[in-house]
């Protein structure tokens, strides 16, 4: 009788940490995206954070347009443009930014161009934290175009490409500014 209940104790215990380890990470690895409109775009490698005080300390590097960013604690979506999606696209290529991991580590940098309302082509540049992180982004990269080009941009996302579910995140959040950015006011 005794080791029946020290098991349903073992149990409920291990049920209790699970669930608690599932709390603390239900925030973890929530994709962003800002907008990439001016001669600082791209990451370094370094946090969010770090890009927004640098740009806020007045070194004469501040981006200038839509841009902007949120702290790597924030539960917003992460997707970052001052304009509305209008549902009608001006032609051009629009740089993305788009963040990702449990503490934003990992960003890729996506050129979407858009032809007559379509995606002619993507262009993926990966800024990986680990080795895992890279194989993920470099197969995305690769596998990208297949999925998306000659699609309408209008609504456009993707499910999980070349099992790189985060990658995808961020690039649907991507998406969604550059078609914020694109969009016709």
């Amino acid at each position: 009788m005794s080791d029946t209940n020290t098991l349903k104790k073992s149990a409920v215990v291990a049920a209790a940490g699970l669930v608690v380890a599932g709390a603390m990470l239900a925030g973890c690895g929530e994709p962003k995206a800002t907008p990439m409109n001016d001669e600082y775009s791209g990451n370094s490698g370094e946090t969010e954070q770090s890009q927004e005080q640098q740009s806020n300390s007045g070194d004469g590097s501040s981006s200038s347009g839509s841009s902007s960013s949120t702290g790597a604690g924030s539960r917003d979506t992460g997707t970052k443009s001052d304009k509305k999606d209008t549902g009608n696209y001006a032609d051009g290529t629009y740089s993305v930014n788009g963040q990702y991991g449990p503490i934003g580590e990992d960003t890729i940098d996506v050129h979407v161009t858009v032809k007559d309302q379509n995606v002619e082509k993507v262009e993926i540049v990966g800024h990986p934290f680990t080795s895992i992180s890279k194989k993920h982004q470099t197969d995305f990269a690769e596998a990208i175009n297949g999925v998306v080009d000659g699609k309408p941009l209008k609504d456009l996302k993707v499910d999980t490409v070349a099992g790189a579910s985060w990658t995808t995140d961020a690039f649907n959040a991507a998406l969604e500014v550059a078609r914020q950015e694109a969009s016709i006011q």
